[in-house]
């Protein structure tokens, strides 16, 4: 299949989906294409009373259509089916997300949306296979602890991978029995919606996926505080993901699941295998130019290799493709906006201004669009800005160690635990580090996440509160109930 297009050719859908429908709406907020740097959208920007009007349409449907309450396995038969469909589909959404997003259009196909099915499918399976226990009682009692969704689930997900991350949220949540009212980023909409769009035509029940749109100040908090939202998933940031829960607090109590910011250390030692390090950290930080929550933005590597691996990465980073998302040849996408640019920029003259070197990288290229040369920064403290502060761009710091503990001490961030990495031929060294790492994911010999969708994720710290994916999702997403019965 060809996937470069025209990115003036597409024709995009327009406004909020609700009750299985396009609702219209006025464009409110502008978007240019990160690309390029062209405006060529608005996105809707829903008030308290559209989201009231999702809320509502969301229980209509649960109520009409038993989606909790019918048999399990005709969830799981209706969101295959939606997972097919998103496969037969792959094109047109590879394009919609392409266009506003920092996915180039090569990389959509066999990754973001093949993932995004298996996503669903995974929790699809899970519809008529988890459920309550009989629990040990007396013999005057029979004692069962039943589960139930939520009912109304409202999900919030970020621009970096719109529909792994719609994915991440609407598999669970529909599995295990609710509807859903979700919100993606302003800048990256029209994936999403197409996504609603293919659950009714797959058969599920109109309402039971509903799209809102609009910004965080507004529409966000219009569904975190909503009376009829049960519970809140989140991945973005951590200043964000504060503001969630302390809106929630305001508005009434209600569980949460939040995937927010990361600062991930990736830990190389002398007995690493320093090519396949190479490969897996360049990988981590050219990857969506960084922008991924549990990039591996902070490499500590041991003294004496430290040159070496350096060498290694510095000519990784230089062969680099970059181009538009609409292009299948691009493999190094543009950064989100002109103003993260800016940040981005901001945070590496202020590690610079405190000692740090430049080794590579540190500006924008000088091309269309917003594009951000790979960056290592080397010479830096604890205390550096490029350290403690979540980029989320194509920037490496570069730190060395002499032993294990100054290793463990520099990889423990002050706020952040989400992921980490370690490169290391030596098993006993690779399980006892992995057991003292404050992060919720670590990967060894690798870095990244893989297909095995069992393998949940989240972060210590300021990182997040509960999982997503695996099967902690699926049970994040029911509550449960005791009941104790006299015989």
């Amino acid at each position: 299949m060809t996937l470069s297009f025209d990115p003036n050719s597409i024709s995009l859908p327009m406004g909020h989906f609700i009750g299985g429908r396009l609702v219209p709406a006025e464009a409110v907020i502008d978007m240019n294409r990160p690309s390029d740097g062209k405006a060529y959208a608005g996105c809707p920007l829903a008030d308290a009373a559209l989201v009231d009007q999702a809320v509502e349409t969301a229980r209509e449907a649960l109520d009409r259509s038993n989606w909790g309450g019918a048999r399990p396995r005709e969830r799981t038969k209706a969101l295959q089916r939606w997972a097919d469909l998103i496969e037969a589909e792959a094109e047109t959404l590879a394009r919609l997300e392409a266009l506003s997003s920092t996915r180039p259009v090569g990389h959509l196909v066999a990754g973001d949306i093949a993932v995004t099915a298996e996503q669903i499918r995974f929790f699809a399976e899970f519809a008529d296979k988890e459920g309550g226990d009989l629990v040990p009682t007396d013999d005057a009692n029979f004692g069962m602890i039943v589960t139930e969704p939520y009912g109304v689930v409202g999900a919030i997900t970020p621009w970096n991978f719109p529909l792994s991350m719609a994915g991440w949220k609407l598999a669970p949540a529909l599995a295990a029995g609710n509807a859903v009212v979700l919100k993606p980023s302003e800048m990256t909409p029209f994936s999403t919606l197409y996504l609603a769009e293919l659950s009714v035509r797959a058969g599920l029940p109109a309402g039971l996926v509903n799209v809102v749109l609009g910004d965080g100040p507004i529409t966000g908090t219009a569904i975190t505080g909503h009376p009829g939202i049960s519970k809140v998933s989140f991945t973005g940031s951590t200043t964000a993901g504060a503001a969630i829960m302390a809106n929630i607090a305001r508005t009434g109590v209600k569980p949460m699941t939040l995937e927010l910011g990361g600062k991930s250390p990736q830990l190389v030692f002398a007995d690493a295998d320093l090519d396949l390090a190479a490969g897996a950290i360049s990988a981590s930080i050219l990857s969506n130019a960084g922008q991924a929550c549990v990039c591996g933005s902070r490499l500590i590597v041991e003294a004496k290799v430290a040159d070496a691996l350096v060498a290694a990465l510095v000519a990784r980073l230089a062969a680099i493709r970059p181009g538009p998302t609409w292009e299948e040849t691009t493999d190094y996408s543009p950064v989100i906006s002109e103003r993260q640019i800016a940040r981005m920029d901001g945070i590496i003259r202020a590690a610079i201004d405190n000692g740090a070197e430049c080794l590579t990288g540190g500006g924008q290229l000088d091309r269309e669009g917003y594009f951000y040369a790979p960056t290592l920064i080397s010479g830096v403290t604890a205390t550096s800005p490029a350290v403690l502060e979540e980029i989320f761009g194509p920037v490496l710091t570069i730190q060395t160690f002499e032993d294990e503990e100054e290793a463990l001490g520099l990889a423990d961030h002050p706020s952040y635990g989400l992921a980490a990495g370690l490169f290391t031929r030596d098993l006993s060294r690779a399980i006892r580090l992995t057991r003292r790492l404050q992060a919720g994911t670590v990967w060894v010999n690798r870095y990244g996440r893989s297909r095995d969708h069992i393998l949940p994720t989240g972060g210590y710290k300021q990182s997040g509160i509960g999982k997503d994916l695996g099967r902690e999702a699926y049970h994040a997403n029911r509550k449960s109930k005791s009941v104790l019965i006299s015989l």
